[in-house]
């Protein structure tokens, strides 16, 4: 069973989910992948009055974040999906706030940690592109090789004002 709930943001409204372990699913209403399939078939969901602690704490985060501060807690998550997504969020997590990274850099870093010669920077950006908890796993602190401002499951309008809010330092750097 999936809890939800709606979150308004300066950006426009947010849909999360959690289930009894964590939070599952953050997504921009009308993003790309929204819902990931939590919302669809026949997945088990309610949408919550009084709201398990999680998604509590989600909105807390989600205040924070949006004031323009860096929350210095992370909810507890339960993200779904394969190993390889797994090593890519993973790494997701461990971009600082205000900083940037690139695909190509998250796809050298998975090889040096599998250690293997090399791993495919498009398949990285897959597995970005299917984060199912967008801002708080920052997807959107991932650019392209040149810096652009390429790919974002809930549009790079938001990528930008994320990044805008954050005062990132769009020099690419490492993780």
């Amino acid at each position: 069973m999936y809890d939800i709930c709606h979150y308004d943001s300066p950006l426009g409204g947010i849909t999360l989910a959690c289930d009894e372990k964590g939070l599952t699913g953050l997504w921009f209403d009308g993003q790309k992948y929204f819902g990931g399939g939590i919302l669809k078939g026949d997945m088990k969901y309610k949408y919550s009055k009084e709201n398990p602690p999680v998604l509590e704490q989600t909105k807390k985060w989600l205040d924070l974040y949006f004031d323009g501060q860096a929350p210095d807690f992370t909810p507890p998550l339960h993200l779904t999906g394969s190993e390889f997504r797994h090593s890519v969020w993973e790494i997701l997590l461990e971009i600082p706030y205000g900083r940037t990274t690139t695909y190509k850099e998250i796809a050298r870093e998975i090889a040096s940690r599998r250690g293997i010669e090399s791993m495919s920077a498009q398949a990285v950006g897959g597995a970005v592109g299917h984060n199912p908890v967008s801002i708080i796993v920052p997807c959107h602190r991932v650019l392209g090789t040149d810096g652009s401002m390429t790919g974002y499951a809930g549009g790079v309008d938001k990528k930008i004002r994320l990044l805008t809010l954050e005062k990132a330092d769009l020099t690419i750097s490492g993780i």
